[in-house]
């Protein structure tokens, strides 16, 4: 039986500690909130809506929280790089054999200690985050609220990976083309899994309600009958207890479509400002961006499936024997299936984040157009950015990595130019 590979994980380690240092410094010298020259003084200017204090609190914030970013896709990586190299995915599938349990309990088993331990193990990221957002007056939840949401993803994850996982290696015993089938597979996953998010996840983490201002919800229903929308209600969330943050979402499908607002954003935005986000989230419907981010989730789903299964069984075929795998449905190669998902998922995130970007913008412009002014749009990016302390105008890894909006800067910039265009 081999032995493992100790020298190799070393290299891994050093690997990552490397990178770890090239982007603190990246982070650290490529400081948020740098205006271009042209738009010093106005209103994409942080310096002219941030008090100075909490100016350099966002540049602290932002580099820490970039830091974070780029260590999070790396971290996951090495802790399923140490399962495997440690020997450890070998160690555990050994020791359920020994017990000589059916595979309907072997297989949960698994896939319940591999998750258990790289959310363990992924728990320090995740903490430090927490602390930061705490820290700086963003995040206002307890501990025990957090540890609870903490918690339930947790249970939701395994849950949701037991089941794919089981499909996945089922396909993967009976051989073909088993990467297009798992495709084919995932089309009504996907479509299920939005249609059911907004009835059955989210009110799992939140408390949704109808809105607390009865003429302000006939305002945003108006606006929907305008926008040919079918909504009859919108919904109101208490995310108070939990952030400072604002925001608003319509997402679901067919009959699960919900236009929801944070009440945090009620609390802290004039009616106008609420009425254009509300117009912004009308948008994203109008647009059929809900439709098109499920063909996109589809789409990018297959390339991921195929490059994965080119991938794959060469991996297996190299590494395999080294790192107690037998085949490529073997129980014990779920660390590797996880590892290169997640490696696909971060690679792709500047293609996916760029077209996110494109349908944001439509989206604002939208609601300009619907509304007939960019009137509250300034003030609203404005507050918006205060509340969470963002980076108005992100360095370009960050953009390319991070950034499925556009800038805080982008849009104020965009809604200055629509009212001029209109003479205003």
């Amino acid at each position: 039986m081999p032995y493992p590979n100790k020298s190799s994980l070393l290299r891994y380690i050093l690997l990552f500690a490397c990178y770890a240092i090239i982007m603190a410094l990246y982070v650290w010298y490529t400081s948020p909130n740098q205006v271009p020259e042209a738009y010093r003084g106005t209103a994409a200017d942080p310096a002219t809506f941030f008090t100075p204090e909490r100016l350099r609190d966002s540049e602290t914030l932002n580099a820490a929280r970039n830091w974070i970013f780029f260590m999070s896709g790396p971290w996951e990586w090495l802790i399923y790089i140490a399962i495997l190299a440690g020997g450890f995915a070998r160690s555990w599938k050994e020791w359920l054999e020994r017990y000589r349990l059916p595979i309907f309990v072997r297989f949960p088993a698994y896939v319940l200690i591999v998750n258990a331990v790289s959310f363990l193990l992924y728990l320090p990221l995740r903490i430090l985050s927490y602390n930061l957002s705490k820290a700086y007056g963003i995040s206002t939840q307890p501990v025990a609220g957090w540890l609870r949401d903490k918690l339930v993803a947790f249970g939701i994850s395994y849950v949701t990976m037991l089941a794919v996982s089981a499909f996945a290696f089922w396909i993967l015993s009976r051989g073909g083309k088993w990467w297009l089938k798992l495709w084919l597979v995932s089309i009504p996953f996907t479509v299920f899994m939005m249609y059911v998010q907004p009835v059955v996840i989210d009110p799992i983490y939140n408390k949704f309600s109808t809105l607390s201002n009865p003429a302000l919800e006939q305002r945003i229903l108006d606006l929907a009958a305008k926008a040919d929308i079918p909504a009859h209600r919108v919904y109101e969330v208490d995310m108070s207890a939990k952030t400072n943050a604002m925001n608003a979402y319509v997402n679901g499908l067919g009959s699960s479509l919900r236009i929801v607002l944070w009440d945090t954003t009620l609390k802290q935005l004039t009616e106008q400002e609420i009425l254009l986000i509300m117009a912004h989230e009308m948008g994203h419907y109008v647009m059929h961006h809900l439709e098109w981010s499920a063909v996109g989730a589809i789409g990018s789903s297959f390339v991921v499936l195929a490059f994965g299964g080119w991938l794959y069984p060469i991996i297996v075929r190299n590494r395999g024997a080294r790192w107690g795998i037998r085949s490529i449905s073997d129980m014990a190669a779920l660390p590797l299936v996880l590892l290169l998902m997640s490696i696909l998922s971060f690679v792709s995130l500047p293609v996916s984040n760029y077209i996110s970007r494109q349908a944001e913008a439509s989206a604002d412009r939208y609601a300009m157009e619907l509304i007939g002014s960019a009137e509250g749009s300034i003030t609203m990016n404005q507050k918006m950015s205060v509340a969470v302390l963002s980076d108005i105008h992100p360095p370009l890894l960050v953009k390319w990595f991070r950034s499925d909006h556009p800038s805080d800067m982008e849009r104020i910039i965009d809604a200055e130019r629509f009212d001029r265009a209109r003479g205003r």
